[in-house]
């Protein structure tokens, strides 16, 4: 059997932890039996001071009292069957070791109690207490700025029963002595310019708070070391601008605190003024210079001279990548030179370059110095650019000048320009040059007849262009396809086909070749004459179409149109036509149908087919001015509707108006409860026409669409649905809307003398009296139920109105077999449940 390797658990007390042999404590030392060397150590609670290699323990780093486990491992080769054994170490409490007695000064601000402790050997253990004489607990790191006199705190740390029953505890002494103070001092800065007419008698302890009484005051203007009170205007006067800086001197009590002063700065200044000063920045350039420009601006003062010296320039730049700089520079002489950053002028535009302030690096600002619109613009001048600008010349004759247009120069500021350009193709020609003035990307220019002297194509190429006013130059390449156009030489005709009067007159024009774009001029001959007219034209495949005029054809009859001109839009060029004409007639308009009032009735369902006049000429519409017939079917309503007549030549009349009248009979109203009866009274289709507000007219069916008419003495039935229309004595027409009725016969107030429940009944198949009912009491009772029991209160029979008659044969009890009930006496309740009647009990005889 294998030896227990790690040896037996081990344990050893130390109470006297301050003591440096516990610096090092051999653990394997402390094992029992015969542990194996070469393992290794495990701080099982994580204590620190272990050497986890050699198990050498450094009991001073464990930071509190109480116990502590360590576990040693054989090393794995020993083959050992146990090979963990523990030892425990008990921390005796350790509460240190004061100096004990500390002195401080207040404005320290804060004290660290443990630095009242002598170190040297250890700290004391981290799991104690400290309190102040009053037996609060504190914490570590106390603020001593409200503090004054001697203080007593003890840190206490817990007991560890093996060597201490009770906690341990460690008393430092802190006395603490209150600093000076001379107040926290403010700043002051005026305009000695403008400012200190209220300043005569300035008292400087103004600009001081929370400063001890009785201190000393010294600076420029001082009488006394204890009047603060100054006269600044009187320092300004004597020494003039300037920083002055005035002291507040506390005296200490004691030699551990030093005296303290506080310096209270007030700077005075001179105002500047830079009226009728001037500023120039330099230079205006153009596009293309961005990348090498440098810039820079210049102040001249005004009327007031601006003293020598270095000052800030605070600046706006305005424009497309404007904001606010600043920069140091220095007058000389009444003149200033400031550089500005090249970054604000990125790209073509107008820069503002305003002087917002200025005043001297060696001052506060206090002053506001007068600067009065010192500003200047400063231009970076875009080069002239035709990218995507389009050139279109007008088309032209030959030998005649011809107009081009530039547009879509979106990136051409609007101005004056020269341009240079060359002619190829047709007609060539280098190096010409034009003027032309840009606005909104839209420009023209002329090219002159002579050259221009052959039809056919050229190409216009601007190849430079140049700003008239900035002489910003730049090259181009806007390119323009250019016509130059023979004259037409086109053989037309003309086609006209016979019309309406006052119909549109549809007149083409063919033979036009390969003419698109035309201007065409007529006159008018025979019925209508007429001066010669004018007008543009599209034409497509040789052809182009126009109206003439409605106002030019008032007559009917012969008419004849003539073409005088034709032009090529396109060219500009023209031709006289002669010979070239076609005559047309004008039909005259039919008068309109001779038409009168026409009546219906709704309910008969007249469609258009029923208006007259019909025939094939006439048609039907539903406004005068409609141009699409109206259906045979279209149903009819009351209101306008129109007739046109259409001659054999074609021409419609007219629409004539026809007023048509739709009447309807209004539905019958039903009085309050009138579908109500009682059926007692054995009510009939007369006396529910008589519950109407039309009692004489109206009409009842058994359906509300091709049903049967039902005469007045139909009896009405229980739940049984009537349908009623109402017949106009006027118009003779019946109601088209109807009501429908549903009867009840259970409204019976009333009940009658003749009302009785029978006594008896004989079930024997004779036809007579073979089942038990109780007559009428459905009407009287609806809601009725019926129970019928024998002598022993066995239920016999449950009924009610949907089932009223009890032949004697089922039985309704459970239990009891179905068969013949046998004759005898036999009881019943009757429920009426209507009005809280009580129910009725009685007895009945069955004999068969």
């Amino acid at each position: 059997m294998n030896a227990q390797c790690a040896g037996n658990d081990g344990n050893q007390i130390i109470c006297n932890i301050s003591d440096p042999v516990n610096q090092s404590v051999s653990l394997f030392a402390l094992l029992g039996g015969s542990p194996v060397p070469g393992g290794t150590w495990t701080d099982d609670n994580g204590s620190r001071g272990l050497n986890t290699s050699t198990g050498i323990l450094n009991a001073q780093l464990i930071r509190s009292g109480g116990s502590y486990q360590y576990t040693y491992t054989a090393p794995s080769t020993a083959g050992c069957t146990d090979n963990k054994a523990t030892v425990t170490i008990t921390i005796g409490p350790f509460s240190g070791d004061p100096a004990p007695y500390a002195t401080k000064c207040s404005d320290e601000q804060t004290f660290n109690l443990f630095s009242a402790f002598n170190s040297t050997v250890m700290s004391p253990h981290n799991n104690g207490v400290w309190t102040n004489s009053a037996g609060q607990a504190v914490s570590s790191t106390i603020s001593i700025t409200e503090m004054q006199g001697t203080y007593q705190f003890t840190y206490t740390v817990p007991a560890v029963l093996a060597c201490s029953p009770s906690p341990v505890s460690s008393t430092v002494v802190l006395t603490v002595f209150r600093a000076p103070e001379p107040g926290t001092p403010g700043e002051l800065a005026l305009c000695g310019t403008t400012d200190l007419d209220g300043y005569t008698s300035f008292d400087v302890s103004t600009l001081l708070t929370g400063q001890d009484p009785g201190g000393r005051w010294s600076g420029h203007g001082i009488t006394g070391p204890t009047n603060p009170v100054v006269d600044l205007k009187q320092v300004y006067a004597t020494y003039g601008p300037g920083v002055y800086n005035y002291f507040y001197t506390v005296l200490s009590n004691d030699a551990t605190c030093p005296d303290k002063s506080a310096n209270i700065v007030i700077t005075l200044e001179e105002r500047l003024d830079f009226t009728g000063a001037t500023l120039v920045i330099a230079e205006d350039i153009c596009e293309d210079e961005i990348a090498t420009a440098g810039y820079s601006g210049v102040i001249t003062e005004g009327t007031s001279s601006i003293p020598n010296g270095q000052y800030r320039i605070v600046f706006n730049v305005s424009g497309p990548n404007g904001g606010t700089d600043s920069t140091t520079s220095s007058f000389v002489n009444g003149r200033l030179i400031f550089p500005i950053n090249s970054q604000f002028f990125r790209q073509a535009g107008t820069f503002t370059v305003t002087i917002t302030d200025i005043f001297s690096t060696n001052g506060k600002g206090a002053c506001n110095n007068i600067i009065n619109n010192l500003s200047d613009d400063l231009h970076i001048y875009k080069l002239p650019n035709l990218d995507n600008a389009i050139l279109t010349p007008d088309p032209a004759c030959q030998n005649k000048s011809s107009v081009v247009q530039l547009t879509n120069a979106a990136s051409l500021d609007d101005g004056n320009y020269d341009i240079v350009y060359n002619l190829t193709g047709d007609n060539f020609a280098l190096n010409q040059t034009a003027n032309m003035t840009v606005t909104g990307g839209v420009g023209t220019f002329t090219i002159l007849g002579n050259l221009n002297a052959n039809s056919g194509a050229s190409v216009i190429t601007i190849t430079k262009i140049t700003n008239t006013v900035t002489t910003c130059t730049n090259n181009a390449n806007a390119r323009g396809n250019m016509i130059i156009n023979a004259l037409p030489n086109a053989s037309a005709g003309v086609i006209v086909n016979d019309v309406c009067l006052n119909d549109p007159v549809n007149v083409r024009v063919w033979g036009l070749g390969s003419l698109t774009d035309i201007t065409l001029s007529y006159v008018l001959l025979g019925s209508n004459p007429a001066p010669e007219q004018t007008l543009t034209l599209t034409a497509s495949g040789g052809n182009a179409d126009f109206v003439i005029p409605s106002a030019l054809l008032l007559n009917s009859g012969s008419t004849v149109v003539s073409l005088t001109n034709l032009k090529n839009n396109i060219t500009g060029c023209d031709v006289n036509l002669t010979n070239v004409l076609d005559s047309f007639i004008i039909n005259p308009i039919p008068a309109a149908p001779v038409v009168n009032p026409q009546t219906f009735c709704k309910v008969d369902g007249a469609t258009i087919a029923d208006l007259i006049p019909n025939g094939n000429q006439f048609k039907w519409y539903d406004s005068a001015t409609s141009t699409t017939p109206l259906a045979d079917t279209v149903i009819l309503q009351s209101g306008n509707y129109y007739v046109k007549e259409t001659s054999p030549a074609g021409c419609t009349s007219d629409a004539a108006t026809v007023v048509i009248t739709i009447n309807d009979t209004p539905a019958p109203v039903l009085n309050t409860d009138g579908q109500n009866f009682c059926g007692l009274n054995n009510p009939t289709i007369a006396d529910l026409s008589n519950n109407t507000n039309v009692p004489s007219t109206v009409v009842w069916y058994d359906s509300p669409n091709n049903g049967n008419l039902l005469t007045a003495s139909t009896p009405l039935t229980e739940q049984g649905k009537y349908y009623g229309f109402d017949l106009s004595n006027t118009t003779g027409c019946f109601s088209y809307d109807h009501i429908e009725v549903t009867v009840t016969l259970t409204d019976c107030d009333n009940v009658p003398n003749d009302f009785f429940i029978p006594d008896g009944f004989s079930p024997n198949g004779d036809g007579v009296n073979d089942s038990f009912v109780i007559k009428d009491i459905d009407f009287l009772y609806p809601d009725y139920t019926l129970e019928i029991f024998n002598r022993y209160g066995n239920g016999m029979y449950k009924g009610d109105k949907n089932k009223p008659a009890w032949d004697g044969i089922n039985y309704e009890k459970s239990g009891i077999g179905s068969g013949v009930a046998p004759n005898g006496v036999y009881f019943y309740i009757l429920y009426f449940n209507k009005d809280n009647k009580p129910p009725k009990q009685g007895r009945l005889y069955l004999n068969r």
